[in-house]
């Protein structure tokens, strides 16, 4: 069976909206991240959430990854460009990006399916409405969180309204930039 592998970069104060600046990105503090981009965690998180699986992303983290990645060129383009990509959406009617299928209907019982069809893992980027949509439902076996030492005090935090979860740390890591990347599994007792 898949595991369902969440990669997500936070604040402190468990902000993850507005990572990047974009064209159509209103949250006012949008591009939280880049300040503290390095080469040492771009490789470290490319290596640990492209391991042959495939992707898992909402429509808006798709459309965002469309449009960065399509036309781009090198290692990491050519990796989101080839992996296959599965997108839960409601509005969307077909996918243009390469390799992608759209999973439409009831979300929980599509990844159900997805996660008993081969031993490749899924890795959901970003997608924080998705990933609170799963986790109620037990569906998320490891969560590799980045942490980025900033508090916005405002924008949608990633855990909330849900139940209460027991995780338990399987590996960190501290890099130069201040940002901490925690992995945490379900403490599924």
């Amino acid at each position: 069976m898949r595991k369902l592998i969440v990669s997500e970069s936070l604040t402190l104060d468990g902000v993850y909206e507005g990572l990047a600046k974009t064209s159509n990105e209103t949250f006012k503090f949008a591009g939280w991240t880049e300040p503290y981009a390095s080469q040492e965690q771009n490789e470290y998180v490319s290596k640990n959430t492209s391991g042959g699986g495939v992707l898992l992303l909402g429509r808006l983290t798709y459309e965002h990854m469309r449009a960065g990645w399509e036309f781009a060129t090198g290692p990491v383009a050519d990796y989101m460009n080839n992996v296959t990509k599965y997108v839960v959406s409601t509005t969307l009617k077909k996918s243009d990006w390469k390799n992608t299928h759209l999973l439409t209907g009831n979300v929980v019982e599509a990844v159900r399916k997805l996660k008993n069809e081969s031993d490749q893992d899924i890795a959901i980027l970003g997608s924080g409405a998705l990933v609170q949509s799963l986790i109620d439902h037990n569906l998320i076996d490891s969560y590799m969180l980045l942490v980025y030492p900033l508090v916005l005090g405002t924008g949608k935090r990633f855990f909330i309204d849900s139940a209460q979860i027991s995780l338990k740390l399987t590996d960190s890591k501290a890099f130069s930039s201040g940002v901490l990347m925690l992995n945490y599994a379900p403490d599924r007792k």
